[in-house]
């Protein structure tokens, strides 16, 4: 038995079975996977529904193709079976026992996909990998992003095109304003919700501008430009397209803006991205300076059925790497049956509906989050107050969002991304230990503190996440804390806490300062009862 990549890994009688187990190894793999990937892949054809990813349902069908359009070449490649397939398989096994354990889905979505490339490799080899590298690699497009990173780049490209659309309204001569993602023409106001953002065009455009520059016959920089200029062509038409409404808007009404004309609008941005992407490998063909018709420069050819036939008998009848894979799988249905059985620890609190709302010289009045607000954030509970103080002073929002778990889909929404949504500009931003309160593990609380500026308009926000026993400030290391506490604790419960204080010009914002450590010293003793360590 040799280890080498490409080289023959067996003799004797496993070379002497049939083809068709070959075959029905693959095929068992196959089956297995889905089954074991089961609640990660649901997850996955659900994200599909939304607008954003609904290109989802036709990327395993285009990498077929790709595949497929390789039959040629493929022909002249002598299949062996590859133990790197193997190892990738294991990466994959390695990726579903840890996502399962922690229930996040990113990691079941890309080990399934590692686990399907391994078993491909193995079950080819190599010489045939690097034929098809672009049609394994094109199903990264169907996978989702996690939902953080989802919302940071939602919510920069709403600013992003909230900017750029005023820009273009505003040469037409039209009286705007623009407040983070508020538009306000005077007689309304527009909000560029997540919606808007330009992701719905932003992913298929880019599984697109990967597939064209991939067909593309020209040299690699144009084929780069072309893929990479999918995202700047997103944004500026989606500006356009939020400065066309502000528009129609303006002059129609605020009916304009809703119904059929919005979707409408929506489709004619999409058609136009790809109108302008087109218009760019035109304009790279002319450059070459090539004879050919810019047709003939993309591969589109597709092999008849006896061209594809001939590659079923370049298989090998059976080979070490895909049964080792298989085994794997074997390994992993008891895996995820036990992964099943293990109910997340969600521990006893106090709900929120219990906080006091008159504490010593505090005084509170309670509101609450608008319903579409509330179910966009899916938070387990919440409370947010607006407390005074009888000294007089400024009046302090304090603001609790919980989560009993933070598995499928739910988390913590950062203040840091939420805040520029708002028309509010960070003017300064730090961390501040308070040295007269505790945190959990006896050190002083850290916070963020930041100040904030919309117009004439100044407030003091302080935040924090509490999590598991953790106070943390760092948005990305509260997301290794929730996987490390998944796997290790069985937990994904936590919170963030937010103070908020508008600061008048005449007021010392040092002067607020103290009002939050005021108010932190009163109610800092309670939050344990309502967030467990």
């Amino acid at each position: 038995m040799s280890f080498g990549n490409n080289a023959p890994v067996s003799t004797g009688k496993l070379e002497k079975l049939p083809l068709i187990w070959a075959l029905i190894a693959f095929g068992l793999i196959f089956v297995l996977l889905l089954y074991v990937f089961q609640d990660g892949l649901e997850y996955m054809v659900a994200k599909w529904e939304q607008e954003e990813y609904s290109h989802g349902y036709m990327i395993p069908l285009v990498a077929l193709l790709l595949i497929a359009q390789r039959a040629p070449v493929l022909q002249q490649e002598e299949f062996k079976g590859s133990w790197l397939g193997t190892w990738l398989f294991l990466a994959g096994f390695c990726l579903f026992v840890i996502g399962e354990l922690s229930s996040l889905f990113t990691l079941l979505h890309y080990g399934f996909l590692t686990c399907i490339v391994g078993a491909i490799l193995a079950l080819t080899g190599l010489n045939v990998g690097r034929h098809i590298w672009a049609a394994l690699l094109y199903l990264v497009f169907m996978i989702p992003l996690p939902n953080f990173l989802y919302f940071n780049l939602s919510s920069e490209l709403q600013l992003i095109s909230s900017s750029i659309g005023v820009a273009v309204i505003r040469l037409f001569d039209i009286s705007v304003f623009l407040e983070g993602n508020v538009i306000d023409l005077g007689s309304m106001k527009l909000q560029v919700v997540e919606a808007c953002s330009g992701l719905r065009y932003l992913f298929p455009l880019m599984s697109f501008g990967f597939l064209i520059a991939y067909l593309f016959k020209a040299p690699l920089w144009q084929r780069a430009l072309i893929f990479l200029s999918t995202i700047p062509i997103t944004v500026l038409m989606n500006s356009f397209r939020i400065a066309v409404i502000g528009i129609t808007v303006n002059v129609w009404g605020k009916s304009a803006a809703e119904g059929f004309l919005h979707d409408f609008e929506g489709w004619i941005v999409f058609m136009s991205c790809l109108a302008l992407l087109t218009f760019e490998i035109w304009l790279l063909h002319k450059i070459t300076n090539k004879q050919c018709s810019l047709l003939d420069q993309i591969d589109l050819t597709i092999p008849s059925l006896e061209e594809i036939k001939p590659l079923g008998s370049k298989l090998q009848s059976a080979n070490w790497p895909l049964l080792i894979c298989l085994l794997i799988t074997l390994l992993a249905v008891p895996v995820k049956h036990t992964a099943e059985k293990r109910v997340e620890d969600i521990p006893d609190r106090l709900m929120f509906t219990t906080l006091p709302l008159f504490k010593g010289p505090w005084m509170g009045r309670e509101s609450h989050l608008e319903t579409q607000i509330a179910e966009a954030l899916k938070v387990s509970d919440y409370i947010v107050a607006d407390y005074s103080h009888s000294d007089g002073g400024p009046t302090i929002n304090f603001y609790i969002a919980y989560y009993n778990s933070q598995r499928k889909g739910a988390s913590i929404h950062s203040p840091r991304s939420c805040i520029p949504g708002g028309g509010w500009q960070i003017t300064s931003f730090d961390q501040r230990e308070l040295h007269n309160l505790t945190a959990i593990d006896g050190s002083p609380l850290r916070i963020n503190r930041a100040i904030i500026e919309k117009g004439e308009y100044r407030s003091l926000v302080y935040y924090w996440f509490q999590q598991r026993g953790r106070i943390i400030t760092n948005e990305y290391l509260a997301k290794w804390y929730l996987f490390w506490d998944s796997l290790t604790k069985n937990r994904t419960d936590g919170a963030l806490i937010r103070l908020v204080a508008q600061v008048p010009d005449t007021t010392d914002i040092n002067e607020i300062d103290k009002k939050f450590a005021q108010f932190l010293e009163d109610f800092n003793p309670l939050l344990p009862s309502y967030i467990p360590n």
